[in-house]
C-alpha cells in the first residue's frame, strides 16, 4: 500500500461529518462566485478595451474561471470527483491571491483577499482529505452494484 492509499484510508476513517458540511458550503460559495463573475463582466470588458492584444487570453481566462467555479462548485458540493474539481479551481484561486489583489486592479471584481486565501486553503485541505462520507463518491464506493447497469 503506497503513501497516497494510506492517507486516503486514514482520511476516510477519521473524517467527521461536519467537515462535509464545510465542503458543501465551499461548493455553494464557488458557484456563487462564478455567478458573480458572470454578472460583473464589465471589469473584463474594461481590461479588453485598455489592452486589445489581451482579448483572446482574457476571453479564454474568463470562460475558464466561470466553468471551474460553476462546474467545480457543483461537483464539490455533491462530493463527486471532488479532487478533480479542486485541481481545476486551485489555479483560479492562486491567480486571485497572487494577481487579482494587486495595486493594478486587474480583474479586481472581488476585493476581499482574505476570502480568496480562505477558499484556497479549504481547497488544499479537501484535496488532501477527500470528499468524506456524505458524498456521491462515498455512496458509489458503498454501492458498487448499483453503478454497474450491464450496458456496454
Amino acid at each position: 500500500m503506497n503513501l497516497l492509499q494510506r492517507i486516503d484510508n486514514w482520511g476516510e476513517a477519521h473524517h467527521p461529518k461536519w467537515i462535509d458540511v464545510v465542503r458543501i458550503m465551499l461548493g455553494v460559495l464557488l458557484i456563487w462566485i462564478g455567478v458573480l463573475f458572470i454578472q460583473n463582466r464589465d471589469a473584463l470588458t474594461a481590461v479588453i478595451k485598455q489592452q486589445p492584444f489581451f482579448t483572446v487570453g482574457a476571453f479564454v481566462l474568463a470562460h475558464y474561471i466561470v466553468f471551474a467555479h460553476l462546474a467545480g462548485g457543483v461537483l464539490i458540493a455533491l462530493g463527486l470527483l471532488t479532487r478533480v474539481a479542486i485541481i481545476a479551481n486551485i489555479p483560479v484561486l492562486l491567480g486571485a491571491v497572487l494577481f487579482v489583489h494587486t495595486r493594478t486592479g486587474l480583474f479586481n471584481v472581488y476585493p476581499e483577499v482574505g476570502l480568496s486565501v480562505l477558499v484556497l486553503l479549504l481547497l488544499v485541505f479537501f484535496l488532501i482529505v477527500g470528499s468524506g462520507p456524505l458524498s456521491m463518491d462515498a455512496y458509489i464506493k458503498r454501492h458498487p452494484e448499483k453503478g454497474n447497469t450491464g450496458v456496454i
